[in-house]
């Protein structure tokens, strides 16, 4: 039986050097290689945010911190699991040259597809947002402080930018920036590494499963724009491995940096002080924050992707600078305190998503085409069992860990209480509602169609 990664794409013309189409309608061009997917994966698997996200890790919400042993696992099960899901997730855009959004006409519909979009857009305007922040708090603590703003509108002017020539961005992110990338983070581990550790096993395994969840929200966050590039891949086997292996060995590496920061220092307060301190820190950590600028790229570039689900002949240069001069406004408005509450309500909606589609994509159509069987117009008729089953997964993952999101989580929290139920340590609210969903949109798909 065929899998899914041995169906064919469609019209697999490279069209050499050529761009994205302004509007939905144009073609789309086949030009990025294995090396160029590679590259822009193993890019956005290192962040700055990653050093940040190795606390939400190794303290997570709702239990005791963690040892650094059981950090790190967890870090390693949560990136691996969430890194197949945005790999699996980049194989439908390879096949069908449609970009994320549009894929769920499919799933859910043309008109339901909106609901996903939209959030869609909400949590990568969040995402954009907290890059250019990030960005411009590793420049400040390169450069010795100094005022934000200058900072903030040469990254959104930076990011904007690169939003015009997408697939250039992602061939010149391969051509020069993973090389120093990958040494950058060799020099400073090692650097890090020549300082004392403390003992690696103080601390506790009770949240582990909180700590996976932390980790895999940040990989599967990822899962909503993966077709926007996967769909100018020259080979569907290459989309999916370069994602899943790409991006998952570079967040590993990214979180267990931090997780030794967080070891040694006891805070991440001035999360780039350590770096700073050792010979060439300064150098060195210029490169990853000079990178991270593809995370702010691909997040205000997707937006844009996005919303042409909901206005198909809108050119995207012009959604993409809009977006870029909003995301850059609210970082100048904005900070970072509500960082592990965000990625908490990204994991609980986009988990169950992917299950949802998991299962409607490769289960249901496992014996024929699923690119030829998927209605993607923009008269796709409402599939509303499939909203149901991404919800119910929702109400699995949001029962089992609420998160700290403020009036939504506490909102949960007092449902779980009405209803008696307490979640047990070694449930992954990921995993249980990945599971939920995915059966439930399998069994619901099996039901005959009304006229």
């Amino acid at each position: 039986m065929a899998t899914a990664a041995d169906v064919p794409v469609k019209n697999p013309t490279d069209f050499s050097n050529a761009e994205v189409s302004k509007t939905l309608d144009g073609p789309t061009p086949r030009s990025l290689g294995t090396l160029d997917q590679g590259a822009f994966w193993v890019n956005l698997g290192v962040s700055l945010l990653g050093f940040t996200g190795a606390a939400t890790v190794m303290m997570p919400a709702g239990a005791p911190p963690l040892s650094f042993v059981a950090a790190l696992a967890a870090t390693v099960v949560g990136t691996v699991i969430g890194s197949v899901m945005l790999g699996l997730s980049a194989v439908p855009g390879a096949q069908t040259q449609a970009p994320s959004m549009v894929l769920l006409r499919g799933l859910f519909g043309a008109k339901l597809s909106y609901l996903p979009t939209l959030l869609n857009v909400v949590q990568l305007i969040g995402w954009g947002t907290f890059e250019i922040l990030a960005i411009t708090q590793g420049a400040q603590a390169i450069f010795g402080g100094g005022p934000r703003w200058p900072w903030v509108i040469a990254v959104g002017l930076l990011t904007t930018a690169m939003t015009i020539w997408p697939l250039g961005a992602v061939r010149l992110l391969r051509r020069y920036v993973t090389i120093a990338v990958a040494i950058a983070l060799v020099y400073l581990f090692v650097q890090v590494l020549r300082q004392p550790i403390p003992n690696v096993n103080a601390g506790s395994w009770r949240g582990f499963w909180y700590g996976t969840d932390a980790a895999l929200a940040v990989a599967v966050s990822f899962i909503p724009l993966a077709s926007d590039y996967s769909r100018h891949a020259k080979s569907t086997k290459a989309a999916f491995s370069t994602a899943a292996v790409g991006y998952s060995l570079s967040q590993i590496a990214c979180y267990a940096l931090g997780l030794l920061v967080l070891l040694q220092a006891g805070t991440l307060d001035e999360p780039y002080r350590p770096f700073l301190a050792v010979p060439l820190g300064a150098l060195f950590l210029g490169v990853i924050v000079l990178r991270e600028v593809d995370q702010s790229f691909a997040d205000t570039y997707s937006t844009g992707v996005s919303l042409q689900n909901l206005l198909p002949r809108t050119d995207r240069r012009v959604l993409t600078g809009a977006i870029g001069v909003l995301t850059t406004v609210m970082a100048l408005t904005l900070n970072m305190d509500q960082y592990a509450g965000f990625l908490t309500l990204i994991g609980s909606v986009f988990v169950p998503m992917f299950g949802v589609l998991a299962a409607d994509y490769f289960g249901r159509n496992r014996h024929r085409d699923p690119a030829a069987s998927w209605d993607l117009s923009e008269t796709a008729p409402s599939r509303w069992r499939m909203l149901i089953a991404w919800v119910a997964g929702l109400a699995v993952y949001q029962l089992i860990h609420p998160g700290d999101a403020g009036f939504w989580s506490k909102g949960w929290t007092n449902l779980a209480s009405a209803l008696h139920f307490t979640p047990a340590d070694w449930m992954s609210a990921s995993l249980f509602s990945f599971i939920v969903a995915a059966v439930l949109a399998y069994l619901l798909g099996l039901l005959p169609r009304r006229s």
